[in-house]
């Protein structure tokens, strides 16, 4: 290859891979949920939702929000048809707390009747308070800050 010739390719790599980088910023900037499918040897596509929330979870009751968590949350989930696994972390920095829970398709998270993920709900903030010493009248020791959807293979 002439020193003209791989100037000029190497110029198109470089310009393709700029193309390419602005390309993947300006999708991940984005809210919406993210959408992503691999095909399946029988030619399906395998796409899985991920529930993403995010709690103010203070430092001195980081062990509370576990307990509370493990008490209310872990076991029921256990039980529900198409959840897959949940992951809880921890951010030192802002003091929250993310969930993100599998679950196989978006149809069997949404079929679940609201008031029995309020019944949860309401098991996991008595838990909460009394691991917390926070009264009743307190209301949730760890009110949502975030909460939404992601999809991915």
């Amino acid at each position: 290859m002439t020193p003209l010739r791989w100037r000029r390719v190497s110029s198109l790599i470089g310009l393709l891979l700029i193309q390419g980088v602005t390309l993947v910023l300006l999708l991940s900037s984005h809210a919406a949920p993210v959408r992503a499918a691999f095909a399946e040897p029988d030619g399906s596509y395998d796409v899985v939702v991920v529930e993403h929330l995010r709690l103010k979870v203070p430092a001195e009751a980081r062990q509370a929000w576990i307990s509370a968590e493990q008490g209310s949350w872990e076991p029921w989930l256990a039980q529900q048809q198409g959840f897959l696994d949940r992951q809880l972390l921890w951010d030192p920095a802002t003091e929250e707390g993310t969930l993100l829970i599998r679950w196989a398709d978006r149809d069997h998270w949404k079929a679940i009747p609201e008031a029995e993920v309020q019944a949860v709900q309401e098991r996991f903030e008595r838990l909460a308070r009394a691991a917390t010493g926070s009264r009743e009248s307190d209301g949730n020791p760890f009110p949502l800050v975030f909460e939404g959807e992601l999809l991915t293979p």
